[in-house]
C-alpha cells in the first residue's frame, strides 16, 4: 500500500534485498522494528544498537541504518511510513516531526501489551488491505497506524531523560539542520537568531555538553559520514556540497574529527 508498509523482516523475498539492507543506506522514510524474539542488532548513524523483545528502533527520515543481523534470522515486524502519509495533527503528537537523534526506545510494562496490540490490529488490517475496496483500506489502515504511532510516540517521550529543551536551542538546533552546509560559524547562527554569541554558546552547553562549535561540526561529520557510506560521491564533491573550499580542507577537517581519512571511512563501510 502507498505511504506504508508493514512486514515481517525475514519474510523479505529477494536475496539482492536482504544484501542492500545489510549494507549501510539512507532512506527517506519512517522506519520502526520491533523485535520478537531473540537479540537484533542494527546500526544507525554509525552506532550499533542491540535490541530485545521489549524495544523498539526508530530509524527516521535522512538517516543512514543497515541490519546487522542477518535478515534471514531477524524475528521482528518493520513498519515503514511515508511522510505526509498521517495526518499533520497525528504526526506532530507522535513526534514523527520532530528531528531526534534517540533511536531506541523503551516502552515501559504498561506501554509494551498496548504497542503490540496497536501493532497486531495494524497489521491484520494491512494484510485485509488485499481484499478491502481501496478507499475504505486506506483509510482503515491510517487510523491504525495512527494508534500504533501514538502509542510509540508515548513510548518516545518515556525514553528520554526529563529535562526539558529550552526555545533557543530548538531554534539553534533547526538553525544549523538547514545551515549546516552553508556555514560552520556559531556567530552566523547568533546573528540569524538575534542572540548574542556568548548566549547561544552558554545555551548550547547547558543542553548538550557540548560547545556551539562542537555542535555544528558533529553534524557536518555525521552528513559527510552519511554521504561517503550511502553513496559513490567522491570526497571533493562531497565536501564541496558541505561548504569546503577544496578537496584537501574537506579530507583534513574530517581526518581532524574522526581520526581517518574519508576514503578509508568509506573503504569501512563496506
Amino acid at each position: 500500500m502507498h505511504g506504508v508498509r508493514v512486514e515481517r523482516v525475514r519474510d523479505i523475498p529477494a536475496i539482492e534485498t536482504r544484501r542492500d539492507v545489510t549494507r549501510a543506506h539512507r532512506i527517506a522514510f519512517h522506519l520502526l522494528l520491533l523485535p520478537h524474539r531473540g537479540a537484533v542488532r542494527h546500526m544507525v548513524d554509525f552506532a550499533d544498537h542491540t535490541l530485545g523483545p521489549d524495544d523498539v528502533l526508530w530509524v527516521r527520515p535522512g538517516q543512514v541504518h543497515r541490519f546487522v543481523t542477518d535478515p534471514a534470522r531477524c524475528d521482528a515486524t518493520t513498519v515503514i511510513i511515508e511522510p505526509g502519509f498521517l495526518d499533520p495533527r497525528t504526526a506532530s503528537a507522535a513526534g514523527l516531526d520532530v528531528w531526534d537523534s534517540l533511536a531506541v526506545l523503551h516502552p515501559t510494562t504498561i506501554e509494551r501489551p498496548l504497542v503490540n496490540l496497536a501493532l497486531a490490529h495494524l497489521q491484520a488490517e494491512y494484510e485485509a488491505a488485499l481484499t478491502t475496496p481501496p478507499d475504505r483500506a486506506v483509510t482503515l489502515v491510517r487510523h491504525c497506524l495512527a494508534a500504533f504511532v501514538l502509542r510509540i510516540g508515548s513510548a518516545s517521550i518515556a525514553s528520554r531523560p526529563p529535562s526539558p529543551v529550552s526555545p533557543l536551542f530548538a531554534q539553534f538546533r533547526k538553525a544549523v539542520e538547514r545551515d549546516f552546509t552553508r556555514t560552520r560559524s556559531v556567530s552566523a547562527y547568533a546573528h540569524t537568531l538575534g542572540y548574542s554569541r556568548r548566549t547561544v554558546a552558554s545555551t548550547v552547553k547547558t543542553a548538550t555538553g557540548q560547545t556551539a562549535k562542537e555542535f555544528i561540526d558533529a553534524r557536518v561529520i555525521l552528513e559527510a559520514k552519511r554521504l561517503l557510506a550511502h553513496t559513490d560521491l567522491p570526497a571533493w564533491r562531497i565536501g564541496t556540497h558541505l561548504g569546503f573550499a577544496d578537496a584537501a580542507n574537506f579530507s583534513a577537517y574530517f581526518r581532524q574529527h574522526t581520526g581517518t581519512a574519508p576514503a578509508a571511512f568509506r573503504t569501512a563501510q563496506i
